[in-house]
């Protein structure tokens, strides 16, 4: 039951987290061509573009809650849920989801108003600096989890 519940544990958090530091890390940059670009269709060039990356944050943020729901249920098999590393674990993906839910979409729906408002890059810069500052803390969050998943300080495995 271990190994199945680690394999969607890791799994999930590939294709939701791994999506999410993609298509947030991207965003901020198509957003802001999409702002004073090139009218088509009525909208700027780009704008389809950073709505579709929003719609992946946003999809992919709901399908990552089953993420920590896996882990705290592996963690639990394995009888490790008062361990440092895994609690400071947990801490970390709670802060990067709160910055994900209350910083990052919030963002980037800002700065998609301001692509669709026909807005210049100009006045969509510091929005688009704050969101990318805001994205690159929230994968620093999930790097530091995933370095602490692997080396599991304090483990007796020696892995």
């Amino acid at each position: 039951m271990t190994e199945f519940l680690l394999s969607v544990h890791v799994l999930v958090a590939i294709v939701t987290v791994g999506s999410i530091t993609v298509a947030a890390s991207m965003f901020p940059r198509i957003a802001l061509r999409a702002c004073g670009g090139r009218e088509r269709d009525g909208r700027s060039e780009g704008t389809g573009t950073a709505v579709l990356l929003h719609r992946v944050c946003t999809g992919y943020a709901v399908a990552g809650v089953v993420v920590p729901v896996f882990g705290i249920a592996t963690g639990a098999q394995l009888g490790v849920l008062t361990d440092a590393w895994l609690i400071v674990s947990l801490v970390l993906t709670v802060a990067a989801a709160v910055l994900l839910g209350l910083a990052v979409l919030p963002g980037q729906r800002r700065l998609l108003a301001l692509a669709e408002g026909a807005a210049t890059a100009e006045e969509a810069r510091p929005t688009a600096s704050r969101l990318s500052m805001t994205t690159g803390m929230f994968n620093v969050l999930w790097a530091v989890v995933v370095v602490l998943m692997i080396v599991r300080p304090g483990s007796t495995t020696g892995a």
